[in-house]
């Protein structure tokens, strides 16, 4: 009777798998970063195009060497599939605010290089991230930490006191934190 019951179990897990690599296939990029924040489709769902969002995301895990962050990633794929549905690209107001190991990932190739082998392979997607509007910010403490100074960092990316301080200043400009 259990060998039954576990070859349901076995079969009912396989088409739990086959249905979610199936679901996987729909994931793609754009419609504003053809490279960067794939994501699915969603039927009924859609947002006013004066929906405002203001949203903070917190990185502090650094990429593995010559891989990109997928959590920068996120703010694209935040993005794409949020302009998708409806919302104005100038109304999603992202900040990405970067502390412990994450602030490796901000030095521009010529620093990033004394650190790491190879080129900084997240330089393109913050580039477009920042292009498109998106607030990148250091965390000053992490950076020092790292004996890490602003004139190493990728043009256009910010540094604050701390990563709490750049919270508690965004925050106070109304944007929330995202958990994920």
């Amino acid at each position: 009777m259990k060998l039954v019951s576990s070859g349901w179990s076995v079969l009912g897990l396989y088409f739990l798998v086959s249905l979610a690599c199936a679901q996987a296939q729909d994931f793609k990029a754009g419609p504003v970063f053809s490279e960067y924040g794939r994501h699915a489709e969603v039927d009924g769902i859609s947002f006013s195009r004066q929906h405002v969002f203001k949203v903070a995301f917190d990185v502090s895990r650094g990429s593995e060497n010559g891989e990109l962050n997928r959590r920068y990633d996120t703010l694209a794929r935040f993005i794409n599939m949020h302009v998708a549905h409806g919302v104005k690209l100038e109304n999603i107001k992202l900040a990405l605010v970067v502390h412990g190991s994450a602030t490796l990932d901000m030095l521009d190739n010529q620093y990033f290089r004394t650190r790491k082998t190879g080129n900084n392979d997240n330089i393109p997607l913050l580039k477009a991230l920042m292009d498109k509007g998106v607030k990148v910010v250091v965390c000053g403490q992490s950076a020092a930490a790292q004996n890490i100074t602003r004139d190493m960092l990728i043009d256009g990316i910010e540094m604050d006191l701390s990563a709490m301080t750049a919270h508690a200043r965004l925050s106070n400009q109304g944007y929330a934190v995202n958990p994920f």
